[in-house]
């Protein structure tokens, strides 16, 4: 096929080019930025805010069969129409587009944080609703997007699914790890809650076959087709003993200090507040959203991505650390 994928200059956007291109597909890429690295590849280059739409965006679409649209802010700090602007505003314009340039797949990257509430989700499945209030206008810009994914499923020849990875992670990985071993490094990393929380992750190269594996089968017949499926590693782990495993292994200090979640809570309204007040640029050292995301469990079955896409995951748990520790250690 002739795939367009939005982002794909990003962590996990590049990694569903590359497993893209080795299964011999056509591949295009469209995002704000410019990537030499991609047309080193043989990858066409499109540069657009994909919420004003416009002529590039025209252009990369010709001759589309199907869209894997990774591209998306995330974070936890600034205005959200800062978030709902690209996520949702730029996800229905995209959908427009491909549908006028009759693309007939679209595969949409999503979130899990669409059904947080709070709460322990222990081995989830796909019918966990959609969170009815957010502490953060990220997962509320996703929601919102993937809800209009899935309502232009069967819209004429035009179909579409969309995958949740959680907490992706990898070598390269510009997120997760390097503010994670940021904190740890200066003495800042507090765990939060009793510890014994199990969280699903995604090894960056399995979310990208899993993206890769949706594309290829989409059609009005597929199970997939005006579905949304959660998208990590098989099983998953304690999460602050792993964090503790990756610290040793990288010969950082370990995790002293704890907090509970009702503090870190507050803290976290407290810093969401003063960074409102102040205009400060980056995400606060806590929030209230994160709080949650660090105490509670979060962890989601396979079983039903396995079962309708016949996806099996390609990098385990462990040689997926393995992996990602040796890039790391050569960084610091």
């Amino acid at each position: 096929m002739r795939v367009l994928v939005t982002g794909g200059g990003g962590f996990l956007g590049s990694a569903v080019v590359r497993e893209l291109l080795s299964r011999g597909h056509q591949v295009r890429s469209i995002s704000r930025g410019h990537y030499p690295e991609l047309e080193a590849l043989g990858v066409a280059n499109f540069q657009a805010d994909l919420a004003d739409g416009g002529p590039a965006l025209v252009e990369a679409l010709q001759g589309v069969e199907c869209v894997i649209h990774c591209a998306a802010k995330a974070g936890v700090s600034g205005s959200r129409e800062s978030y709902m602007r690209p996520n949702y505003g730029g996800t229905k314009v995209l959908l427009s587009a491909a549908q006028d340039a009759g693309v007939t797949r679209f595969v949409h990257t999503s979130s899990p944080s669409v059904c947080f509430d709070g709460t322990d989700h222990i081995n989830a499945g796909p019918d966990v609703p959609h969170a009815s209030k957010f502490l953060a206008p990220y997962p509320e810009s996703k929601s919102l997007a993937e809800k209009v994914v899935l309502a232009t499923n069967g819209q004429g020849d035009f179909h579409t699914c969309t995958l949740r990875p959680h907490l992706i992670f990898g070598p390269g990985d510009p997120h997760l790890l390097p503010k994670l071993l940021n904190r740890a490094r200066s003495g800042r990393l507090m765990q939060v809650g009793p510890g014994t929380n199990q969280v699903s992750m995604t090894y960056v190269e399995n979310g990208a076959l899993a993206h890769v594996l949706a594309a290829e089968q989409l059609s009005a017949d597929a199970p997939i087709a005006g579905r949304a499926y959660f998208l990590n590693q098989t099983h998953p782990i304690q999460l602050w003993a792993w964090i503790g495993e990756v610290l040793s292994a990288l010969d950082l200090p370990p995790v002293k200090r704890q907090v509970s979640l009702g503090v870190a809570y507050r803290v976290g309204a407290v810093l969401e507040t003063m960074h409102k007040w102040f205009g400060r640029k980056g995400d606060p050292a806590m929030s209230r959203f994160i709080a949650q995301q660090l105490a509670t469990s979060h962890s989601y079955d396979m079983a039903f991505l396995q079962r309708d896409l016949g996806y099996t995951q390609r990098v385990d748990m462990q040689e997926a650390t393995r992996r990602t520790v040796d890039h790391f250690r050569g960084l610091l």
